[in-house]
């Protein structure tokens, strides 16, 4: 029988979103926490692509009842529907589950939630980089994500929603969601930090890519996703 995972308090899981502000030379997926991370709520209008339905998405999982649309989103935020083209994915806070669930590649977790995972790990293991397909959802640790909307939805994110979350055992909850302005409870823009990836990674950052440094090694990170309170 397999010994039980560790679980890890919420303060270590917190102080992992440090990434983006810190100077210290860590390893693991650099930006805000990678892919993943705490993050603070920013300023809420209503309207634009945070709040329109995605044309599919996975009903899976075992997330609490809070709606997506109870979630801050980007006070100015260019994301839309206006030149969104084929197929999306509009997240819902059952749609993240546990992330063990969900293929490790080096020390990040990836899904597709349209059906396209093949495709998605193909750009992820590739040395040559790629555009990730519409319905990927990256994450490093269980309270920060990233998920390819449709073409078109934010041209200046590469089409990316960054996500801010709660994780507990009954399930979890999107703190913040948007493009260019979902900051971590540090002060860390997701955004800011991913941009700094080379073109070629599709704002996905990892060690060599471009991206600041974590001040978390992967025994951490390793930890900190064998710690998700949804996980059995």
């Amino acid at each position: 029988m397999s010994a039980p995972r560790s679980r890890v308090p919420t303060l270590v899981l917190l102080c992992a979103a440090l990434a983006c502000a810190s100077d210290s030379d860590g390893d693991g997926i650099g930006g805000s926490t990678g892919s993943s991370g705490g993050a603070a709520s920013t300023e809420s209008t209503s309207g634009g692509a945070d709040e329109t339905s995605g044309a599919a998405g996975s009903t899976s999982g075992t997330a609490s009842t809070t709606g997506a649309s109870e979630a801050t989103t980007d006070a100015a935020d260019t994301s839309g529907t206006t030149g969104v083209v084929g197929e999306d994915l509009d997240m819902t806070p059952e749609d993240f589950v546990c992330v063990l669930d969900w293929e490790l590649v080096r020390r990040f977790r990836i899904t597709n939630l349209l059906g396209h995972l093949d495709e998605a790990l193909a750009v992820a293991e590739s040395p040559d980089g790629g555009v990730y397909p519409v319905g990927t959802v990256i994450q490093l640790i269980p309270g920060e994500a990233m998920v390819k909307r449709a073409v078109g939805w934010s041209p200046e994110t590469n089409d990316w929603e960054f996500f801010s979350l709660a994780t507990s055992a009954d399930g979890t909850e999107i703190l913040a969601r948007g493009a260019t302005r979902v900051v971590n409870q540090f002060g860390g823009n997701c955004f800011d930090c991913h941009s700094a990836a080379e073109p070629q990674w599709d704002l996905v950052c990892e060690t060599d890519h471009g991206c600041a440094p974590l001040p978390i090694g992967p025994d951490l990170i390793e930890m900190l996703q064998n710690g998700d309170p949804r996980c059995p």
